[in-house]
């Protein structure tokens, strides 16, 4: 598995790296899927096993993946894998607890106490600032930054993150923050990267870069034949574009080329999805879900970049 140093952490990590959203299972917050179906725990416990065997040593959860339980798997992992081999990472804030807002420093302290001791560790290498909502005016945001380093200066994490859905909101509060690794939404379908400033500030400071839904759930894979319908819980089932036909067709139609284009190696889909985002991100790495060991095998065939031709023609494909 190839590595890369991520950005100004100076760590060593795995560019193709563990999301474990979906060790979760399904769930639901406010009547919405939050979750992923089709969960096992036992395969995602081999599968966290053989991530670890394959080299894959960043693995990536939050306090909220299925309430603490993706943070429960990875806990019970230790008597397996060594501690000191993983970049662990985990996030907090969407889970609000008692408090007005998402960030009051109560129940951030709450939330990470529970993590660690869910992860059972003593320290997390990374902890993210899960969403930028910090306020109308982020005025939760002083608070919130100041609670983090605290964490720091306690020694419970090591490194600060920020990560959203939203380019456009990280690059609000980037400079506030000035965390040492963002974790932004990225994918050849959807990529803002470039546009919202956030590529050129990420290189202007040497900070670690961490893709979230690379495949878009899977979708832009071409693994679906026709319309796709989840189970209660599953985040999928509010995705529009699981029970569009023609986007499903024309994903089909992009996997073909895909495997036209990089014949010789074994998972070319996967390979022009992913190594086109790394073509421009020397210190970034690719978050994919892997829950169970089919997953593992096929993410760890992955995590070298594209040459510029070949990634440009990807993302002229999507």
């Amino acid at each position: 598995m190839k590595k890369i140093i991520l950005g100004r952490t100076n760590q060593e990590v795995s560019t193709i790296s563990l999301g474990t959203w979906a060790h979760g299972g399904p769930n639901k917050a406010g009547g919405r899927g939050v979750g992923w179906g089709g969960h096992d725990d036992s395969l995602a416990q081999r599968a966290l096993i053989l991530a670890w065997e394959s080299g894959i040593n960043h693995w990536d959860t939050a306090d909220v993946y299925g309430n603490g339980h993706s943070e429960k798997l990875i806990g019970q992992t230790w008597n397996t894998v060594p501690r000191n081999d993983i970049f662990l990472a985990s996030k907090v804030g969407w889970d609000q607890g008692a408090y007005p807002h998402f960030y009051h420093p109560d129940q951030m302290r709450k939330q990470l106490e529970n993590s660690l001791r869910l992860l059972k560790v003593d320290q997390l290498d990374l902890y993210y600032f899960h969403h930028c909502m910090f306020g109308k005016q982020e005025e939760y945001l002083g608070a919130a930054m100041e609670t983090m380093l605290r964490f720091k200066d306690e020694g419970k994490i090591r490194f600060i993150g920020l990560s959203d859905w939203n380019l456009s909101k990280i690059m609000k509060v980037v400079d506030q923050i000035n965390p040492d690794v963002i974790q932004p939404y990225r994918n050849v379908y959807d990529d803002a990267y470039g546009d919202s400033g956030l590529k050129n500030w990420v290189d202007t400071n040497q900070v670690g870069v961490v893709f979230f839904s690379p495949l878009r759930h899977g979708l832009l894979t071409g693994k679906y034949a026709g319309p796709a319908k989840f189970e209660s819980g599953d985040f999928r089932s509010t995705v529009p574009e699981f029970t569009d036909a023609d986007f499903i067709t024309r994903m089909q139609e992009n996997k073909q080329m895909l495997k036209d284009r990089f014949p010789d190696h074994p998972q070319p889909v996967l390979y022009g999805l992913t190594g086109a985002l790394l073509s421009d991100a020397p210190t970034g790495c690719v978050l994919l879900g892997q829950r169970n060991p089919d997953q593992v095998a096929a993410a760890a065939a992955l995590g070298e970049p594209l040459n510029e031709e070949d990634s440009q023609w990807v993302f002229s494909l999507y």
